[in-house]
């Protein structure tokens, strides 16, 4: 029923649109509601805002009623403040969500969703093929673990640059269970299938050379670049599979053979699917499998290469060997990398999902503290951190040091201290239930917290330099709190409260006086066949049945119309019986069951000019209640500036 967007406050416009609002030289204080002042930078912004390319609303008289509007308004907001609408987690939710999105214009980095897109199809155009040596690591390991980690591989890597061969070490040391097999070897690859570190680390590294230590969820790695080629796309293949379902490998390779012989002596390759594969899925239909690219078949790279080795469509293979059994594949199609404008959109909800998003953000917020002064008070920062116990991960904890300790810094921000106490306070409402172990559970509240009151810096310093940023801010804060405050007040009561209405209803019946109407119901349908067929039925003495009213796309009850109520009605002769129409390429049966003489609609009649008309009854009883709630004082001598300042426009 309601748009919030379109409801908070007035119609809201793009501030890019309008350019940044005037500067005041002196902001006075327009009225007071609850003690509050409200400046007339505000008012004065918001009228010109709201009535953009309206000279004619700059006089006098709409300008006092706007002001009456905009009292109103804020005396509204006012009430949804004492209740405490501003504090709710629903409140908070929404408004950091629109805050967020109002301070993007006003920051130098680019949007990171486009940049990783554009990264991540950049990467879709080349193939990697890359070695690396792992040295497990947990995301959450202790310190301690962390430096024997780094430590390990870090030596590995001295050996590697003194000459010993990356993959006799990566055999030897690699906590990659594969690379006793492989060297490190992980083939072909492309974007999307390596963890963000390491892929964005194997693209950053020239072809024949090592990366530096890479850390990733799995620990810590070096990685070298064996090979790199423009991507191959897609290709779309049907394949014949005989499983090693025994020991004699022979007897598989000989059949294989057999049926390869069969192919190239004619014989149909559907054929021989259907006979001989012992793939279930595909065998009935002639082995195709969806298209796949570089890298998807990991585990089977030989079938991978084999399939991107066919040069044309209905090339054949010769049979090979993988981990699965023996395979002849045909090759049906090869697809392109597609444009960067067909992948965008699909590209965008993938990275979205992925990590990388995460990853940059996290740089970002890095940055960001850098860029805001940020300095830790590594000795407080200690002290609070080793306070954290199990009783944090069971988001019940309390704390337990000294009174003194908690007003010292435990880190600054633009020279601004800010305390451990403010820390605590932080923990104390956001901690929760985890299965992180203590020191990693405070350190992730450590960082939430820093970003946060980084956030709040970064919008204190936006309020003072950009005027035009603080009037936004307060229009969107302001505005869900007026939403909140009718959606409770007014709209669901005036739509849900049926004796209301109908006390409403009585109380003013003889506003709601129809001129002459129909009583009828209207069939429609796409089929002008089912009209006629309906038709014939009735004129032959039929009933309606439900079985014939459920074949049309929609039927809409008996009721009474007026005129200029629905063109459907309008365009049928007023008398009683069925009566044919068509509107928007849809064929319309009108049943007509009597006219219907002027006088006062009936409450289902009217229920809808009532609903509004009782909203309104709601609202100017609320707003007595609320003037007298809430003390409200204009300043005349500032309202008269204002006027005047506005008409001269």
């Amino acid at each position: 029923m309601h748009n919030r967007l379109l409801i908070l406050l007035f119609c809201f416009v793009s501030f890019l649109a309008l350019g940044q609002a005037p500067k005041q030289t002196k902001t006075e204080v327009l009225f007071t509601v609850n003690k509050t002042p409200v400046s007339s930078d505000e008012f004065v912004y918001l009228y010109k805002k709201n009535h953009q390319n309206k000279p004619e609303d700059f006089t006098e008289v709409k300008i006092n009623e706007y002001l009456n509007l905009f009292i109103n308004f804020k005396l509204k907001v006012a009430e949804a403040r004492t209740l405490g609408m501003d504090t709710t987690a629903k409140f908070i939710k929404e408004f950091k969500t629109y805050r967020e999105d109002l301070k993007k214009p006003y920051r130098a980095e680019p949007d990171a969703l486009e940049r990783l897109t554009k990264e991540a199809y950049e990467h879709l155009t080349q193939e990697v093929r890359a070695s690396h040596i792992l040295i497990n690591l947990k995301p959450d390991a202790f310190p301690s673990d962390t430096l024997n980690a780094y430590a390990k591989i870090d030596i590995i890597k001295k050996r590697i640059e003194a000459g010993e061969d990356f993959e006799k070490l990566a055999r030897e040391l690699s906590e990659d269970p594969s690379a006793k097999y492989n060297g490190g070897d992980l083939g072909y690859f492309t974007a999307m299938q390596m963890v963000y570190p390491f892929e964005e680390a194997a693209y950053k590294t020239d072809k024949g050379k090592m990366s530096n230590i890479v850390r990733t969820r799995f620990g810590y790695h070096l990685i070298k670049v064996i090979d790199k080629k423009p991507a191959r796309g897609e290709v779309e293949v049907a394949h014949i599979l005989l499983r090693n379902e025994t020991a004699d490998d022979a007897k598989t390779k000989n059949k294989a053979f057999e049926i390869f012989d069969q192919l190239k002596a004619g014989r149909p390759w559907d054929e021989l699917c259907k006979e001989n594969s012992q793939d279930a899925n595909t065998k009935d239909t002639g082995g195709k499998l969806r298209p796949f690219g570089v890298g998807a078949l990991a585990s089977v790279p030989e079938f991978e290469s084999t399939a991107f080795a066919l040069a044309k469509p209905g090339d054949i293979s010769d049979p090979f060997k993988s981990s699965i059994g023996w395979h002849i594949v045909r090759l049906d199609k090869k697809i392109p990398l597609p444009s960067y404008a067909e992948m965008v959109e699909s590209l965008k909800r993938k990275v979205t999902r992925d990590e990388r998003l995460q990853i940059s953000q996290q740089a970002l917020a890095t940055k960001r503290r850098k860029d805001f002064g940020f300095e830790e008070i590594a000795e407080n920062k200690r002290f609070i951190f080793d306070l954290a116990d199990t009783m944090l991960t069971k988001g019940k904890w309390q704390y337990k040091g000294d009174k003194a300790s908690l007003a010292k810094p435990i880190f600054r921000i633009q020279s601004k201290n800010v305390t451990i106490g403010e820390f605590v306070t932080y923990v104390k409402v956001h901690q929760a239930q985890s299965t992180m172990i203590p020191a990693a559970h405070i350190n992730q509240l450590y960082n939430f917290f820093v970003d946060d009151v980084i956030t709040l810096v970064e919008e204190e310093n936006l309020i003072r330099d950009k005027p035009e940023f603080k009037n936004l801010l307060t229009e969107y804060r302001e505005g869900i709190l007026f939403f909140e405050i009718m959606e409770k007040e007014i709209w669901n009561k005036a739509s849900q409260d049926t004796s209301g209405q109908r006390g409403f209803y009585e109380r003013n019946k003889t506003k709601y006086v129809g001129g002459n109407r129909v009583e009828a119901r209207i069939f429609s349908t796409p089929d002008k066949n089912l009209i006629t067929d309906f038709k014939k039925k009735i004129e032959k003495g039929d009933t309606i049945q439900n079985v014939d009213i459920k074949k049309f796309k929609s039927v809409q009850g008996f009721r009474n119309y007026e005129k200029g109520e629905s063109k459907i009605i309008d365009n049928v002769t007023w008398s009683s019986g069925l009566h044919e129409t068509e509107t928007d390429k849809t064929f319309h049966l009108v049943e007509i069951n009597r006219l219907v003489a002027p006088g006062i609609k009936s409450f289902e009649e009217a229920r809808a000019s009532i609903i509004s008309d009782f909203q309104n009854e709601l609202e100017q009883n609320w707003l007595t209640l609320l003037r007298k709630k809430y003390p409200m004082e204009i300043n005349q001598k500032v309202k008269k500036s204002v006027v005047a300042a506005l008409v001269k426009k």
